[in-house]
C-alpha cells in the first residue's frame, strides 16, 4: 500500500494560537504562489477530503482557501443525489466538477461516500460497494492520465476527541448547524466505519492516487501538516513579483461629500 501519514504531536501538547497563526500566514503566501502557478501553467489539481465525523475537514478546507481566489480554488460539496442522479453511473455526478486548466478543486467529501457513509448506513448494497471499490481506481487512473494532479486526504481522530467535538457542537450555539442527524446515527458505529475505511484503503490506495492520513486530534497542527504536505507534492514555482507603486489619487476639484439621506447602520460597538 502507498498510504502516507502526516505527523501529529500528542494531544497534551496543543499548538498555541500565535504559533499557528504565524505558520499559517507563511503557508497562505505559498498557496497564493500555487494559485498563480496553476493559472499561468494551466495545471489541474483535485484534492479529496474524507474522514471521520468531527475530524476537522471543514476547518482544514477553510484554512486552505481563506486567502485565495475562490474562482481558482473551488470547493465542491454535493448534496444528496436526486432521483435522476441515483439512476446514473455512481461516479458520474462528480465528473463535471473535476478541474479544468488553471483550477484547483477541493472535494468536501466525494465519490468515496459510497465506501463510507453509504456502506455503513445501508444506503448502498454490499454488491454496490464492492463494485465501487473495483471501479474507483480505474476511474482515478483515467483522471490522473488526463493530466489532473489528484490528492486524497483522510482525517483521523480518536474516539475521545470525536466525542468531545460532537458534544461541543451540541452545547455551542455557534456550532449546532454542524451537527446533523446523520452524525448522531453514525456516532455509535465507530468500528463499522473503521472496517469500511480499512477496506477502502486496501482497494483504492494506489501508487498513482495514494491516500494520505492526517491525525487531527490537534486541529491546528493537522491543518498545517496537510497544507505543507500538499505544497511539498506539487512542483510549483513562485512567480517573479514586480514592484508595485500606487498612482497618485486625483484632486477633489468641485466634488463635495453629500449629507447622505439614507439611514446609516447603528453603531453598537
Amino acid at each position: 500500500m502507498a498510504t502516507r501519514k502526516t505527523e501529529d504531536k500528542p494531544k497534551d501538547s496543543p499548538m498555541k494560537r500565535a504559533d499557528y497563526d504565524a505558520a499559517l500566514r507563511k503557508l497562505h503566501v505559498e498557496l497564493v504562489h500555487l494559485q498563480q502557478w496553476a493559472v499561468a501553467t494551466g495545471a489541474k489539481i483535485a484534492i479529496v477530503f474524507e474522514g471521520r465525523d468531527g475530524a476537522g475537514k471543514g476547518g482544514t478546507i477553510k484554512a486552505l482557501t481563506e486567502r485565495v481566489n475562490p474562482r481558482v480554488f473551488r470547493v465542491v460539496a454535493l448534496p444528496a443525489p436526486s432521483e435522476r442522479e441515483k439512476s446514473q453511473m455512481y461516479i458520474q455526478r462528480y465528473l463535471p466538477h473535476l478541474p479544468a486548466a488553471g483550477e484547483i478543486v477541493i472535494f468536501d467529501r466525494s465519490w468515496y461516500n459510497r465506501a463510507g457513509v453509504e456502506r455503513v448506513m445501508g444506503f448502498a448494497s454490499p454488491k454496490q460497494v464492492q463494485d465501487f471499490l473495483k471501479i474507483a481506481p480505474l476511474v482515478e487512473k483515467a483522471i490522473v492520465q488526463s493530466g489532473v494532479l489528484l490528492f486524497k486526504y483522510w482525517l483521523e481522530v480518536s474516539p475521545e476527541e470525536q466525542t468531545r467535538r460532537l458534544k461541543d457542537r451540541i452545547e455551542d450555539g455557534r456550532k449546532t448547524w454542524k451537527l446533523t442527524g446523520m452524525d448522531l446515527k453514525s456516532y455509535g458505529r465507530w468500528y463499522d466505519y473503521s472496517r469500511a475505511r480499512d477496506d477502502m484503503f486496501r482497494s483504492t490506495d494506489v501508487d498513482y492516487a495514494p491516500w494520505t492520513v492526517a491525525v487531527s486530534n490537534d486541529k491546528r497542527r493537522a491543518r498545517l501538516n496537510i497544507i505543507s504536505d500538499l505544497l511539498s507534492r506539487i512542483p510549483y514555482e513562485a512567480p517573479k513579483r514586480e514592484k508595485i507603486v500606487l498612482p497618485k489619487r486625483q484632486k477633489p476639484g468641485d466634488y463635495v461629500e453629500p449629507d447622505y439621506p439614507y439611514k446609516r447602520v447603528r453603531e453598537r460597538y
